[in-house]
């Protein structure tokens, strides 16, 4: 399932195979909350850009069009027009970032619906059975992402809670990929590590969940309010406790900076909102850099946005052009700037691999980050 190609320090080069499909990693995951990227890109555009996963929300998508409606239509695959891998995550980061919408017990946590208001109940099994109706590639356990600086007393029965849970998780999902009308009955699942920023909780937590065996390992609750020093300390103390012969999966991170940091430290698979977010902002990615293309000084600037870029945006558009759009708040300039930015993270990631099937890693890593300070 996951072939350990090569070592660069902590650095890991693999392959991953799933039954849609073989990834390559270092991986970054380009994120479709709703089975679409934000900022009018199609999964059309998604095999232009280089992408090779695709992620979906699984709270999201349950609350609209409904796991049943998708199931009903052939799945999730079938329903984006995407052929690839694609990751479900479990609901467990609403459970932190609406936490104002909900109420957490043994059984699992009740949400008012951010839409509507309507009264939702979301556990284990019931994100276990929406994901399977969704038919992704790869699922991920229901967990409690607590706020980073959450305190010991806090942390401790969280983890455990989610240690709890996760059990359940692989048992029901082993009952889904058996039963009968199961969109994949291959269906893979991701256990999270948890523990805020506190390094002997996480070393702890690591250790139990990797007794589980399961096909990956992510870690979860970082970059919801830590520094990035922070979070690079809870790499260095978690992912040596993580088995080494299966993917780490490093959730919601991050800047290109943060990429290169947590690849030296051993992290296999990434995702993160912030290249389409800023693209939609005009905010966008060089190896020089970050660009605010709104800025007067590009109003009559005939330049792609980087000539090292590849990309379908770069190689017919200048940075007046895309500028003139988004003054003109039309669409088409955050869908130039998204393309952009995408392109630019999955290129990113193509480029790591390369330097570490040529043991170049660190040079590479070095000359990038000094790319960016300049």
């Amino acid at each position: 399932m996951y072939e350990l190609l090569k070592v660069e320090g902590r650095a890991k080069r693999g392959r991953f195979h799933t039954v849609h499909g073989t990834i390559e990693t270092p991986v970054f995951m380009n994120v479709a909350t709703v089975a679409a990227i934000k900022g009018g890109v199609s999964t059309q555009d998604l095999y232009t850009m280089k992408t090779q996963v695709a992620l979906a929300n699984t709270y999201h998508l349950h609350l609209r069009p409904s796991d049943e409606l998708i199931k009903e239509l052939g799945g999730l695959h079938k329903f984006m027009v995407w052929e690839k891998p694609i990751l479900t995550d479990s609901g467990g980061f609403q459970v932190f970032s609406l936490s104002s919408r909900r109420k957490i017990k043994e059984e699992g946590v009740y949400f008012s619906s951010h839409i509507d208001g309507k009264k939702i109940f979301m556990g284990p099994e019931e994100s276990m059975q929406i994901q399977s109706n969704l038919g992704s590639t790869i699922a991920m356990a229901f967990d409690e992402c607590p706020p980073a600086t959450a305190d010991r007393s806090y942390i401790i029965p969280s983890v455990e809670r989610t240690t709890r849970w996760l059990e359940r998780c692989i048992k029901e999902m082993d009952r889904l990929n058996n039963c009968e009308g199961t969109i994949n009955k291959n269906q893979l699942l991701f256990g999270i590590n948890q523990g805020g920023i506190i390094p002997d909780i996480r070393i702890e937590h690591a250790k139990i969940i990797s007794e589980f065996d399961l096909p990956a390992y992510a870690i979860g609750g970082l970059a919801v309010g830590e520094t990035h020093e922070e979070m690079y300390n809870v790499l260095e103390h978690v992912v040596p406790h993580l088995p080494q012969n299966k993917p780490t999966y490093l959730m919601g991170v991050g800047t290109p900076e943060n990429l290169l940091e947590a690849v030296s430290r051993g992290v296999d698979f990434f995702d993160c909102v912030l290249p389409a977010r800023n693209g939609r902002h005009g905010h966008l990615y060089t190896n020089h850099g970050k660009m605010n293309i709104l800025n007067q000084r590009y109003a009559n600037d005939m330049n792609p946005i980087s000539d090292e870029c590849e990309c379908s945006t770069c190689k017919h558009y200048s940075r007046a052009y895309i500028r003139h759009l988004l003054k003109a708040k039309e669409i088409l300039g955050l869908r130039l700037c998204v393309i952009h930015n995408l392109y630019y993270y999955n290129n990113l990631m193509e480029e790591i691999r390369t330097a570490l099937d040529n043991g170049e890693f660190e040079n590479y890593k070095r000359m990038r980050l000094e790319g960016y300070k300049n």
